[in-house]
């Protein structure tokens, strides 16, 4: 994104995403709708120069191409005119509709981070409360930008570590090495990044992350408190 933006940058990508979190809460859609949506407007601020006037545009676009992929019930059209308050109109919607999925050449297919923690959670048979803290740390690293040095299979990794360790657990085993394929170093330095996001989660401005996982339906693991813990431990 940084090669190729120049009207925009980390702070306006992170308030889109914030927002986009809470129209997910919204519409009540399914979890991977949002990291398909994240990740449709990553790719596609890779290739396309974005007007910052332009950017919900392509965030609430990106959103209804996720909800057609992954929803059974999608909204509608004038549900996402409706959400940005008329900013856009339904033909804006649709002609950006029409230059994101050519410019990805239609490939919306991805695995995101949230399926392999699926995948790995089932492998240690992880309890809902630490799966949801785990998805906490993944929503939040969503809208951090540096974030996106990590692969998803590794992100999921990394919220699994933590998690254990933040319950005094073992951090890592020799299943979740065998199915991940990463070795307890790379996950650690994954772990410690994220462990930065929630120490500064009540330091920004930004809240929607945080105010979804406190409600009782996600267990309110974002009301966690974890004291004594060293980021470099």
């Amino acid at each position: 994104m940084a090669k190729v933006q120049t009207d925009i940058n980390e702070k306006m990508r992170a308030i889109l995403i914030d927002w986009l979190v809470d129209v997910h809460v919204k519409f009540k859609l399914v979890p991977e709708t949002l990291y398909l949506t994240i990740n449709l407007i990553d790719r596609f601020l890779e290739k396309v120069p974005v007007l910052r006037q332009k950017l919900q545009l392509v965030g609430v676009t990106a959103m209804l191409i996720a909800c057609k992929y992954e929803e059974i019930y999608p909204p509608e059209v004038k549900d996402f005119v409706y959400v940005t308050d008329k900013a856009y109109t339904r033909e804006e919607i649709l002609e950006m509709e029409g230059q994101i999925i050519s410019t990805l050449q239609f490939n919306m297919t991805t695995p995101s981070c949230y399926r392999f923690l699926e995948r790995y959670s089932r492998l240690i048979n992880m309890d809902q409360k630490s799966f949801n803290l785990c998805r906490y740390m993944l929503e939040l690293s969503l809208v951090e930008y540096k974030m996106l040095r990590y692969v998803p299979s590794l992100l999921a990794c990394g919220t699994i570590y933590l998690t254990n360790k933040l319950q005094k657990k073992t951090c890592w085993n020799e299943v979740l090495e065998k199915y991940s394929h990463y070795e307890e170093s790379s996950v650690k330095a994954c772990a410690k990044d994220l462990f930065v996001l929630l120490q500064n989660v009540d330091k920004v401005s930004l809240q929607a992350v945080k105010r979804k996982f406190s409600s009782a339906k996600l267990l309110e693991v974002a009301k966690m408190k974890f004291d004594g813990l060293a980021a470099d431990n």
